[in-house]
């Protein structure tokens, strides 16, 4: 009879166990929002807040409560079986097998599995008895947890990751489960991508800005705003270099309201705001707060020598984190198009690094930014319409150029079939057979 008794003990154990470990699963896979959700509607609200206001400590006493039952249950087993046999050792390796057995499969794999597909219907049963363990042993639990951390210093209490490429590789684990969004994957890794990106890598290059001379009229300068559909210009005196301020669409629609014919031939100098100057190497998130806090859309980009190097605004900074944004005014030009398989048609402002990616190779340079940088860079001059060249495996072709300025703004680019580093091609001179 007392064996009878033993053995139901011993089971009893087990299955308290799993119930530990199912509820340790559920409780790991659900977040504070969650519990707190799972509370409004549920007869085990008040568990359920209690939970979700401290895991951590609930997590240290189930896993207790559940080490101590196994334990307690292998025990029993053993002494079971060992009144069985006369062999003690025999005994002991039976129980010990049997135990890894239940344990492995009643207390481990099953019982979390469990836990993690049906939380919430465990947890609206289960959360009672889940605090109830936490109220009895929460306090011995997290002592024994305390004197491990002192045991092995330099580990803290309920760290989940220790840099962020785990979190980002956890996050891509998620994608991949359908856990999260490709969208929501690609918004997590632009925000951490975000606190490295500087202003040069965002900004409208000093060859791309419109600009107004500054002796020009407000006339002509709404001519400008109205054909580049833009709503602030940088005004310069002579050059790119000597800026005098930026123009206002507002304050030169103003003027064009009032009427006032001797104010719309007014000098633009006279009416363009204080310009903002940031440095190429700040931080795009400081810029941005920055530009919160100074009510600023637009601010000029100086290189290290004090020259402007461009332009950067506030829709390009938060382009950088949820991608391209589009009004009626924006062209539905793309910076990437396939041609056809493998080959490409792109901006000659695209980023080095997403033409890489485009290929799935490593193509980082730190002397260019672009690929009209780098296919100049290549042919050691300024690309003409024609021009070829082989740069990591890739072949890069100069395609079509701005008549004003001769530069390239198109690139054809496809996979070498040869592994020269350069092959600059030329146009035919006109009169050459």
């Amino acid at each position: 009879m007392s064996e009878l008794i033993t053995a139901i003990v011993a089971l009893i154990l087990v299955a308290f166990a799993a119930l530990m470990a199912a509820g340790d699963a559920a409780i790991t896979v659900k977040s504070r929002s969650d519990l707190l959700e799972l509370a409004e509607n549920s007869r085990s609200a008040r568990s359920l807040r209690a939970i979700a206001a401290d895991p951590g400590a609930h997590l240290n006493a189930l896993a207790f409560i559940r080490i101590m039952a196994e334990s307690t249950a292998a025990v029993l087993i053993t002494l079971e079986i060992s009144s069985q046999l006369d062999n003690f050792w025999l005994a002991l390796a039976i129980s010990a097998l049997v135990m890894t057995i239940v344990s492995f499969i009643l207390v481990g794999a099953s019982p979390r599995t469990v836990g993690r597909l049906h939380a919430d219907g465990l947890l609206k049963v289960a959360a009672p008895l889940l605090h109830a363990v936490r109220v009895l042993l929460g306090p011995l639990a997290n002592a024994l947890v305390h004197l491990g951390n002192r045991v092995t210093p330099g580990t803290t209490r309920s760290v989940s990751f220790n840099n962020e490429e785990q979190l980002l590789s956890m996050v891509d684990e998620a994608t991949e489960l359908d856990v999260l969004e490709e969208d929501d994957r690609e918004l997590i890794h632009s925000i951490f991508e975000f606190n490295e990106t500087i202003a040069r890598e965002i900004m409208v290059p000093r060859t791309d800005m419109i600009t107004i001379d500054a002796d020009a009229t407000a006339d002509a300068a709404m001519s400008l705003f109205l054909s580049t559909g833009v709503s602030r210009i940088p005004v310069i005196d002579g050059s790119a270099d000597a800026i005098v301020g930026v123009l206002y669409l507002r304050d030169i629609a103003r003027i064009a309201h009032e009427g006032d014919a001797a104010a719309r031939e007014r000098e633009v100098r006279e009416t363009a705001r204080a310009a903002v100057f940031v440095p190429d190497s700040a931080k795009a998130d400081d810029l941005l707060r920055r530009m919160q806090l100074e009510s600023n859309h637009l601010a000029l980009v100086v290189d290290e020598y004090g020259g402007i190097a461009g332009l950067v605004t506030m829709e390009d900074i938060i382009e950088e984190l949820v991608g391209d944004i589009s009004d009626e005014y924006d062209s539905d030009s793309n910076e990437v198009e396939e041609l056809t398989p493998g080959n490409f048609r792109v901006s000659a402002r695209l980023p080095v690094d997403e033409l890489g990616e485009l290929f799935d190779i490593e193509l980082d340079d730190e002397d260019v930014d672009t690929v009209g940088g780098l296919i100049a860079k290549s042919l050691g001059r300024l690309p003409e319409a024609g021009a070829r060249t082989i740069v990591g495996g890739l072949e890069l072709t100069a395609e079509r150029t701005d008549g004003r300025r001769g530069r390239v703004t198109t690139v054809l680019v496809t996979r070498a079939l040869i592994a020269e580093t350069s092959i600059p091609t030329l146009p035919d001179a006109p009169g050459d057979n």
